[in-house]
């Protein structure tokens, strides 16, 4: 692969349905790119509907992707982008998440570095926990992290492993912050606020956020640092072009926002006067909840990645006014 140019190579997308998979097979068609083989989980939710308007060379299921490797049906992959994973921050199912999300990595891993194929696999900024320790993309400080919720230590366990085993000299593991942005509907309560909001602001003229439970925070100024998933896509094929790119690196804009900014954003897109409510924080979350989250991109940059950041508030309108408005997918509608 030249960079940036992935019109040669085959590429396998895990989780190539969901929400940030999808969006990098969309990139990739943009590049010219169609011999990709979509690896998922369908289900009985919508998120098939995400691949409607996308090329690629084949499907497979979850359960029969490791199989199918290890036989040889699939064949040889010039890159696999593993996205795949529950990325349900309240799920309870330690086992599960362990099976899913960390043993399945480290078999996917080991596929690919026997075979000499480039690994790029989703981290997550919730391995950071509420941030004390830095949110450093350094993996000497991996040791000072403690996620909060089950799903953050699968993806930190994973992480360890790939130090420990010196495979983060080759694989580069991306550290996603808050991505939003159009194929996430599927995602039920893990839809980003402006999914969420939407619905809300266009028939009630409301949005409802959280109230803080922490005195230095005022209601709705909880920070995140939010990042529109075409640029999350553009970050990510940027980093698998780069040989010379491994390890651990911050997908973000590099900005903290309030939640007060995204909704605001949203009222703007649909050209409404802002109306905002609090609502009390559930329990089950109140004490796993991150209050402040911003990416330090520097290692992204010093990679070589240069393009400007969408703007939260344009972000928000082209997903808002030519996706959520609609009712369209990434693809519907495009030449790719």
């Amino acid at each position: 692969m030249k960079r940036n140019d992935f019109s040669g190579a085959r590429v396998l997308v895990t989780g190539g349905a969901g929400f940030i998979g999808s969006a990098l097979v969309w990139a990739l068609n943009r590049r010219g790119c169609d011999d990709v083989v979509v690896c998922d989980l369908l289900g009985t939710n919508e998120k098939w509907r995400n691949l409607a308007a996308l090329r690629f060379a084949d499907y497979i299921e979850a359960d029969a992707l490791l199989p199918g490797l290890e036989s040889g049906a699939l064949g040889k992959f010039d890159l696999v982008l593993h996205m795949g994973a529950c990325s349900t921050t309240t799920e309870k199912d330690a086992s599960f998440l362990i099976r899913n999300n960390y043993e399945f990595t480290k078999s996917l891993c080991a596929w690919a570095l026997a075979r000499d194929a480039r690994f790029v696999y989703a981290s997550s900024a919730a391995t950071y926990g509420d941030g004390s320790a830095g949110m450093e993309d350094d993996e000497s400080r991996l040791d000072s992290l403690r996620p909060l919720n089950m799903y953050g230590y699968s993806k930190h366990l994973f992480d360890l492993h790939a130090r420990r085993l010196g495979f983060l000299s080759r694989v580069a593991g991306l550290k996603y912050f808050n991505v939003f942005g159009p194929n996430e509907d599927h995602k039920a309560d893990m839809r980003s606020l402006v999914h969420k909001s939407f619905g809300q602001a266009r028939s009630e003229g409301i949005i409802r956020l959280f109230k803080s439970h922490r005195p230095e925070f005022r209601d709705g100024e909880q920070k995140r640092d939010f990042l529109y998933v075409k640029d999350a896509a553009a970050m990510t094929l940027h980093l698998a072009a780069t040989p010379s790119a491994t390890g651990l690196f911050n997908i973000g804009s590099g900005s903290a926002h309030a939640w007060l900014d995204l909704a605001h954003a949203v009222f703007a897109a649909l050209g409404k006067k802002p109306k905002i409510e609090f609502i009390e924080m559930p329990d089950a979350i109140r004490e796993k909840y991150q209050y402040f989250t911003q990416a330090d991109i520097s290692r992204l940059r010093t990679a070589g990645y240069s393009q400007a950041i969408t703007p939260l508030r344009d972000a928000v309108a082209d997903y808002v006014q030519h996706y959520l408005a609609p009712d369209k997918r990434l693809g519907d509608g495009e030449t790719v």
